[in-house]
């Protein structure tokens, strides 16, 4: 049996992902002068963020096909670093790693009934 809280925080967590990578990336690449300059600088602020989320990501959707808690709490943790690295954005990346950490228990437990 699989966790749906893990599944869920996985869905969530992939959109945000690359939520981020469209906002930030494809409006860099489509400005011209400072505004590119401004892009590029407030890209390179959000990225370490936005690489935790998406290696995030990765993790919980492996903790959920292969049905390893290590792997959903491995992504649970990279969610809670990620928000720390940019707290502006902590309103999407809290509700994230709350619902990673509960998919993580949830998964832990379903596997000690197996």
């Amino acid at each position: 049996m699989r966790s749906k809280f893990l599944c869920f925080s996985n869905i969530v967590a992939s959109a945000y992902a690359i939520y981020l990578i469209t906002y930030f990336i494809g409006g860099t690449a489509s400005a011209s002068g400072a505004e590119a300059i401004g892009g590029a600088i407030a890209t390179a602020l959000v990225l370490p963020h936005m690489i935790m989320f998406l290696v995030g990501a990765v993790f919980g959707w492996l903790g959920l096909f292969i049905k390893k808690s290590w792997a959903a709490l491995v992504a649970a943790i990279l969610y809670s670093v990620g928000t720390l690295f940019f707290l502006a954005y902590f309103m999407f990346g809290v509700p994230i790693l709350i619902l990673g950490f509960i998919g993580y228990s949830k998964q832990k437990k379903l596997n000690i009934k197996q």
